[in-house]
C-alpha cells in the first residue's frame, strides 16, 4: 500500500513537471520577437552571492574616433611612410603621372629623390598620391588656407561688384558708396576689376583707393591678386571690434604726431622771422 502511494505521488509530480515545461516553452515560442541591440563585448562580473554573473557592457562607440580620423585625413601634408594601400597611383613633382605603383616602389622613389608623399584623392581606386618637395607642400598649404579664408562662412552674405579699370570717377564713387553700405551691414564684398584695353591704370591702385574710402570700417579678407590675365580680385570685410580699436588708436597717434610736427614747424618759422 505504501509503495502504491509513493508511485502515485511520483507520477503526479512528473505530470506537473511536464505541464509546467510546456507552459514555459509555449510562452517562449508564442512571444513576438523584438529587435534588441547587444554589445559585441561580454564581461564576467564576480558576485559574492552568486557564482558567476554575465552582463552586457556598454556599447563601444567609434563615431568620435572616425571623426578624428576624417579630420586628420583632411589635412594636406606629407603622409610619411605610413601608407595603408598596396597599390597607388603616383604623380611626380612635375605633375606627370607615373601610373600605378606598389607601395614599396613609391617609397623607394621618395627616398631616392628626397621627396615627400602627399595624399591627393583617397576615394578612388587606387588612391592618388603625389611626390612633392617641402617647398611645394608649403606653397599648396598657403593656397588652400587663402582659398578657405576667402570662401564665405555659412550664414555670411557675400556681395559682388565688377567693373573696368577705365571706370569714370563718378561711377567709381557710386560703386564705393555701395561697398560702404554693404560693409556697414557686415557683408563680405568681392570686387573684380577687368583691365581695359589701352588703359594704363594700375588695378592694384584702384583697390587701394576703394579701401581708403572705407578704411574706417573695412579691411581685406583676401588681398588683391590676379586671378587670370587682365582680371584681378579682392574681398573686403568689416573689421572686428579688436581691429577697430587698434585702427582708431593708430589714427589717434597719427593725428597727434601730425599736430606735433605742425607746432614744431610753426615755432621754427616764428624763430626765423
Amino acid at each position: 500500500m505504501t509503495a502504491f502511494c509513493v508511485m502515485k505521488v511520483l507520477c503526479q509530480a512528473t505530470r506537473n513537471e511536464n505541464r509546467y515545461a510546456k507552459r514555459f516553452f509555449g510562452t517562449l515560442l508564442t512571444q513576438t520577437p523584438q529587435k534588441r541591440d547587444f554589445s559585441p563585448f561580454w564581461m564576467v562580473v564576480p558576485d559574492p552571492r552568486q557564482s558567476t554573473v554575465f552582463q552586457l557592457t556598454q556599447s563601444f562607440c567609434t563615431a568620435e574616433k572616425s571623426h578624428m580620423q576624417q579630420k586628420s585625413k583632411a589635412a594636406f601634408g606629407s603622409v610619411g611612410r605610413r601608407i595603408p594601400y598596396r597599390i597607388l597611383h603616383v604623380i611626380n613633382q612635375d605633375g606627370e603621372s607615373l601610373g600605378n605603383l606598389h607601395r614599396a616602389e613609391a617609397l623607394k622613389l621618395m627616398d631616392q629623390h628626397g621627396l615627400k608623399l602627399v595624399l591627393l584623392r583617397e576615394n578612388v581606386e587606387p588612391p592618388v598620391y603625389r611626390l612633392m618637395t617641402g617647398q611645394q607642400i608649403h606653397e599648396e598649404q598657403l593656397k588652400r588656407a587663402e582659398k578657405k579664408k576667402a570662401s564665405p562662412k555659412p550664414g555670411t552674405v557675400q556681395k559682388e561688384l565688377s567693373f573696368s579699370s577705365a571706370i569714370a570717377k563718378n561711377d567709381l564713387e557710386t560703386k564705393t558708396k555701395q561697398i560702404a553700405q554693404w560693409i556697414e551691414k557686415k557683408y563680405h564684398v568681392k570686387v573684380t576689376i577687368r583691365q581695359a584695353k589701352d588703359s594704363n591704370t594700375n588695378m592694384l591702385t584702384l583697390f587701394d583707393q576703394i579701401l581708403e574710402t572705407v578704411s574706417e570700417k573695412a579691411t581685406y579678407l583676401s588681398n588683391p591678386k590676379v586671378t587670370r590675365e587682365g582680371v584681378s580680385t579682392c574681398i573686403l570685410r568689416h573689421m572686428s571690434e579688436k581691429e577697430l580699436k587698434a585702427y582708431q588708436k593708430m589714427e589717434k597717434q597719427k593725428k597727434s604726431t601730425d599736430k606735433k610736427d605742425e607746432n614744431e614747424d610753426l615755432k621754427s618759422s616764428e624763430l626765423h622771422q
